[in-house]
C-alpha cells in the first residue's frame, strides 16, 4: 500500500481577554492535538493603539489578545518553545512590530532565530478592501510589507513574511473570479516591490515563501475548482512574470479559514454541516490541498466560541484526516471534464479582471475600483437571498424547527469579563513605570530616523521591542512619518440602477421627506475599532437606493465624532454597526453624548452580533431598534427607519 500523505496543519484561530488566559488556551489546544498556533489579536493591537487609548475603550481583549509590549508577548508564549512551533499571526498594519516582539521573545527563550517557522499575514491591501485595520496610506504600507520580507530573507529563512489574504474578500461578497484576481494582484504588487530590496539570487526562494490565506464557501465544487485555478494561475505568474524555474518555489502554498459569512444565527447547529462541507473543498483535491486549516465554530454568528466549541471544530479536522482514507489516494479529480471546464472558466474570468487591474497600474492604484466592485457584488449576493434565489436553510426556507438544545441555558457563547480591560490597562501602566524611559526614547528616535530615511524598519523595531516600547508608541511613529489614511467606503452618493422591488419604500421615503420639509437624513456610523464594514456598507447602499440622504464616512469613529456629525447634518436617524462585541460600552457612551447634545429625539438603531440579553440592555438604554445577522431583509429595515421618523415628527 502506498504511503499515506501527511495531514495538513490543524489550527484554531484563538486569543482573547489577556495574554495569560490566551496562553492557557493555546497550551490546552496543543494538548488536544492541534499542531500549529494561530494568534488572534484584539482590535487595538491590530490598529496600533495601546489598551488605554480612547479608541480602545470596550475593545480590549474582545476579538483577540491584547499585546502592548514585550511583557505581554512573553506571557502569551510562556512555556511554549517557539523554536519548535509553527505560529501564524493574523496581523497586518502592525505586522513588523508584532514580528519584532515575537523575535525578541524567541531570543529570550534561547531559540535559534533562523529556525523560527510561521507566518505574519502582513497583507494591508485587503484591509483597505474588506477588513479595515489599516493605519498608513497604501504606498508606505506596501513598503513595510516588503521591509518584513527582506528582513526575513536575511534573518528568518523559514518564516513566511506575507500571507496574501483573500479570505476577507469573500466575506465582503467577492465572486470567485474577483477573489482570484484581487489576491493574485496583491501578490504581484508585493513581489514587484520586493524585487528591488533583495539580491537577485535570493528572489526565487522569497517567491516560494509568499503564502496565501483563502476562504472556502458552501458551493464546494466551485470552491474546489477555485483552489485548482489558484494553483495553476500562481504557477503561471511565477513562471512567466518572474522567471521562476524551480517548481517548488512556484507552488501555491495556502492555509484556509472556511467561510464565516455563511454561518447563520438562525438554527446555528446547521453550521456544523456547512463548516464540514467547506473544509472538504480545500482538502479533497490533493493537487490543491491546503497546507493549514482552521475552522470557525458552529456558534460564531452568536458570539465568541467557548473552548469546547473550538475543540468540536478541531475534531472535525482530525476525523477527516485520520478516520477516513482521504490521505491514501492521489488527486481524485484529475481528468474530470466537469472540474477541468469549471477551472478554465474561473481562470479566464480572473485573467480578464487581472488585465483590468494591470491597466489601472496594479493593486495599489486600483484600491477604490476594487472596493466599489466588492460592495456591488455583496449587494447582489444579499438581493439573491432576499429574493429566495439563493436558498439558505433555516433563514429563507424551512425556518420552522425544533429549538436547539445546544443554545439552551447559558446561550452557548463565551463572554469576556469587562474587568479584563482595566486589568490590562493596570499592567500596561506598571510596564511603563518599570522600564528604562531613556532607552525607549532612544529606540523610538532610531525607528523614526530609519522610517524617514526610507530604510528597513525591522531592525529598529526589534531594538524598540527589546527596549520596552509599546504597540501604540511604535504605531505613533509610523503615523507621524507616513501619515494616517481613510480608505474608500465603496458607497458612492449617487443611487445605483437597482430600484426593482424598492418602489413602495421609495414612495414612503418621498412621503416622509415631504412632511419633514427635506430629504430624510440617515447617518450610518461605525464606532470603535471594528473594521468589518460589510453590514454598514449594505445598509448605506440600500438606504441610498431607497431615496434617503445618507452620510457614511467609513470605519473607526469615536462616539463623540458621530454625535458631532449628527448635529452638523441635522440627522433624522442614526444607525450604528458593531461586530466586535463592544456594543454595550460604545452605545452607552454615544447615547449619553446624544442626551448632552440635546438629540434625544433622534432615534438610534444598532446592528451587530448582539446576544438577546445585550439587545434588551440596549433597548433599555434608549436604542430604538436592534438588528442581528438574522435580520437579513434589508427592505424591512428600511421601512422601520421610515416609521421611526414619522412619530417623532408628529409629536413635534
Amino acid at each position: 500500500m502506498a504511503e499515506k500523505d501527511k495531514p495538513w496543519l490543524f489550527r484554531t484561530y484563538a486569543g482573547h481577554s489577556t495574554a495569560e488566559k490566551s496562553n492557557a488556551l493555546y497550551r490546552s489546544n496543543l494538548a488536544k492535538g492541534q499542531t500549529g498556533l494561530s494568534v488572534a489579536f484584539d482590535l487595538p493591537t491590530q490598529t496600533g493603539y495601546d489598551s488605554d487609548h480612547v479608541l480602545a475603550r470596550g475593545e480590549v481583549g474582545k476579538v483577540g489578545v491584547p499585546i502592548c509590549h514585550l511583557g505581554d508577548m512573553r506571557m502569551l508564549f510562556d512555556q511554549i518553545p517557539l523554536e519548535q512551533m509553527n505560529t501564524s499571526m493574523t496581523i497586518n498594519a502592525t505586522a513588523p512590530w508584532l514580528l519584532s516582539l515575537y523575535i525578541a521573545v524567541a531570543e529570550e527563550q534561547g531559540a535559534d532565530i533562523t529556525r523560527l517557522q510561521g507566518t505574519v499575514q502582513n497583507d494591508i491591501i485587503k484591509e483597505y478592501l474588506s477588513r479595515g485595520t489599516y493605519i498608513c496610506p497604501p504606498k508606505p504600507s506596501l513598503k513595510m510589507i516588503t521591509d518584513v520580507a527582506a528582513y526575513t530573507a536575511k534573518h528568518l529563512p523559514k518564516w513566511n513574511p506575507m500571507n496574501v489574504c483573500s479570505y476577507h474578500l469573500q466575506e465582503a461578497g467577492a465572486t470567485p473570479e474577483q477573489e482570484l484576481a484581487y489576491a493574485l494582484a496583491t501578490g504581484i504588487a508585493v513581489l514587484d516591490d520586493l524585487k528591488a530590496k533583495i539580491e537577485p539570487a535570493d528572489f526565487p526562494a522569497m517567491v516560494g515563501r509568499i503564502s496565501f490565506f483563502v476562504n472556502a464557501g458552501i458551493r464546494f465544487v466551485t470552491e474546489l475548482c477555485k483552489m485548482r485555478a489558484f494553483t495553476e494561475l500562481w504557477d503561471e505568474i511565477c513562471r512567466e512574470r518572474y522567471g521562476i524555474e524551480e517548481e517548488k518555489y512556484r507552488r501555491f502554498r495556502y492555509g484556509v479559514q472556511v467561510n464565516s459569512l455563511g454561518l447563520t444565527e438562525q438554527q446555528p447547529e446547521n453550521n456544523v454541516y456547512r463548516i464540514l462541507l467547506e473544509m472538504l473543498a480545500v482538502v479533497l483535491s490533493k493537487n490543491a490541498r491546503a497546507r493549514a486549516v482552521q475552522l470557525p465554530a458552529w456558534n460564531e454568528a452568536l458570539g465568541l466560541p467557548r473552548p469546547w466549541d473550538q475543540q468540536w471544530s478541531l475534531r472535525m479536522q482530525q476525523i477527516v484526516a485520520y478516520e477516513t482514507d482521504l490521505l491514501e489516494y492521489g488527486d481524485l479529480f484529475d481528468g474530470n471534464p466537469a472540474i477541468a471546464a469549471k477551472v478554465e472558466e474561473l481562470k479566464s474570468g480572473a485573467r480578464a479582471e487581472l488585465a483590468t487591474l494591470d491597466e489601472m497600474g496594479g493593486a495599489i492604484a486600483a484600491i477604490e475600483y476594487m472596493k466599489s466592485r466588492l460592495v456591488e457584488s455583496n449587494a447582489e449576493r444579499l438581493n439573491r437571498i432576499e429574493a429566495n434565489e439563493t436558498v439558505v436553510v433555516g433563514v429563507n426556507r424551512w425556518q420552522q424547527g425544533e429549538p436547539s438544545p445546544l443554545t439552551a441555558g447559558d446561550g452557548g457563547i463565551m463572554v469576556v469579563d469587562p474587568a479584563v480591560e482595566q486589568d490590562q490597562i493596570s499592567r500596561l501602566s506598571m510596564w511603563r513605570e518599570a522600564r528604562d524611559e531613556t532607552a525607549v526614547e532612544a529606540a523610538l528616535a532610531a525607528l523614526r530616523d530609519a522610517a524617514q530615511r526610507g530604510q528597513n524598519v525591522m531592525p529598529p523595531s526589534v531594538a524598540a521591542a527589546k527596549a520596552g516600547a509599546t504597540t501604540g508608541e511604535w504605531a505613533a511613529v509610523m503615523r507621524e512619518v507616513y501619515g494616517e489614511y481613510r480608505g474608500p467606503t465603496g458607497v458612492s452618493a449617487s443611487p445605483s440602477n437597482r430600484t426593482e422591488g424598492l418602489e413602495p419604500i421609495r414612495e414612503a421615503v418621498d412621503a416622509v421627506s415631504r412632511r419633514l420639509g427635506r430629504r430624510l437624513k440617515f447617518l450610518v456610523g461605525k464606532p470603535g475599532l471594528d473594521g468589518h464594514s460589510n453590514g454598514a456598507e449594505q445598509i448605506a447602499f440600500r438606504a441610498r437606493d431607497c431615496g434617503m440622504d445618507i452620510t457614511y464616512e467609513g470605519i473607526r469613529l469615536t462616539p463623540e465624532q458621530i454625535v458631532t456629525r449628527a448635529l452638523e447634518d441635522n440627522a433624522h436617524v442614526v444607525g450604528l454597526s458593531i461586530l466586535s462585541g463592544s456594543h454595550l460600552p460604545l452605545i452607552e457612551d454615544l447615547i449619553e453624548r446624544m442626551r448632552t447634545a440635546g438629540l434625544t429625539y433622534v432615534p438610534v438603531v444598532v446592528g451587530g452580533i448582539i446576544p438577546d440579553e445585550d439587545a434588551a440592555k440596549l433597548l433599555r438604554m434608549g436604542v430604538a431598534r436592534v438588528y442581528t445577522p438574522k435580520d437579513f431583509e434589508l427592505n424591512r429595515i428600511m421601512m422601520d427607519i421610515v416609521a421611526l421618523v414619522e412619530p417623532a415628527e408628529a409629536a413635534a
